[in-house]
C-alpha cells in the first residue's frame, strides 16, 4: 500500500467517528419507567398481605449463631399467631425467619434485591419478588406491616431501621405495630448514644422519638409485644 494512503489511527478523534446511538436502557427516561414498573409490580405483590410482620437482620449471620436461632423461633411463633413473615429474602437472619414460618406451614414472603454478585435468595420463601432499586424494595418492606423486628446486622439493617423510625417520626407512615430490636448486647450501645448525644447533648431529637422502638433480648418478649399491640 502507498505510504501516503496509510491511515494513522493515533490521529483519529471522536469527531472523526460516526455518531453512535445511545443505549436506551441507560437513559434517564428508561430508568424512570423501570422505577415505575417496580412500584406497580411491588404494590401488586404486597397488596393482599394484610397481617404481616417484617423481620430484618444481617445476611452474614450463620445457623449456629444465637441470633439465627432467635429469628427462627420468632418466625415459628409469628406463624402460629397467623402473621405472615416478610423478610428481605436473603440468607442469615432473613433465611432464619422465613424458615421458621415455612416449617410451621405459615406464609413466608421474601422481598429481595438484585446485586452485582447476584440475588442471594433463601429457599424457605413461598412467595418472593426481586428489585433492582433499594428504595423501591424498602417501600415494599415498610408497607402495611403489623410490626417491624430488627436483629443484629450491618449497614443494610441499620439503614432499614433508621428508615422505618424516620418515617414514623415524621408521620409519613402510621405506627400500625411495634418497632422492636432484639439483642441488647448489639443494640444497647447505639441506643445509649442516641439518648445521650442526640437527645440530651445535641438536642437533635426529642425524648418521645426514643419511644418509637423497643429493645428486648428474646423472641418471646418480642412476640408478647406484637400480640398485645395488635389486639389494641
Amino acid at each position: 500500500m502507498d505510504e501516503e494512503k496509510k491511515l494513522d489511527l493515533s490521529k483519529i478523534t471522536d469527531a472523526d467517528l460516526p455518531p453512535t446511538k445511545e443505549d436506551f436502557r441507560e437513559t434517564s427516561q428508561w430508568r424512570i419507567f423501570r422505577i415505575m414498573a417496580e412500584f406497580v409490580e411491588g404494590f401488586q405483590f404486597v397488596a393482599d398481605t394484610k397481617k404481616s410482620v417484617t423481620v430484618l437482620g444481617g445476611s452474614a449471620i450463620s445457623e449456629d449463631n444465637i441470633n439465627y436461632q432467635n429469628a427462627l423461633n420468632l418466625g415459628k411463633m409469628l406463624s402460629r399467631e397467623g402473621f405472615a413473615v416478610v423478610t428481605g429474602g436473603g440468607p442469615g437472619i432473613m433465611e432464619a425467619a422465613n424458615r421458621g414460618a415455612y416449617e410451621e406451614g405459615g406464609e413466608s414472603i421474601g422481598i429481595n434485591i438484585h446485586l452485582k454478585e447476584g440475588e442471594r435468595a433463601n429457599r424457605y420463601m413461598k412467595r418472593s419478588i426481586g428489585f433492582h432499586y433499594f428504595f423501591t424494595r424498602k417501600v415494599m418492606l415498610s408497607y402495611a406491616s403489623s410490626g417491624y423486628v430488627f436483629f443484629p446486622g450491618g449497614f443494610g439493617t441499620l439503614d432499614e431501621f433508621f428508615e422505618i423510625i424516620t418515617l414514623i417520626q415524621t408521620k409519613k407512615i402510621p405506627l400500625n405495630g411495634p418497632v422492636i430490636a432484639i439483642g441488647r448486647e448489639y443494640w444497647d450501645p447505639l441506643f445509649k448514644w442516641m439518648r445521650n448525644e442526640l437527645c440530651y447533648n445535641y438536642k437533635t431529637i426529642k425524648g418521645e422519638n426514643l419511644d418509637i422502638f423497643r429493645l428486648v433480648d428474646t423472641p418471646e418478649e418480642a412476640m408478647e409485644i406484637i400480640k398485645k399491640e395488635n389486639k389494641e
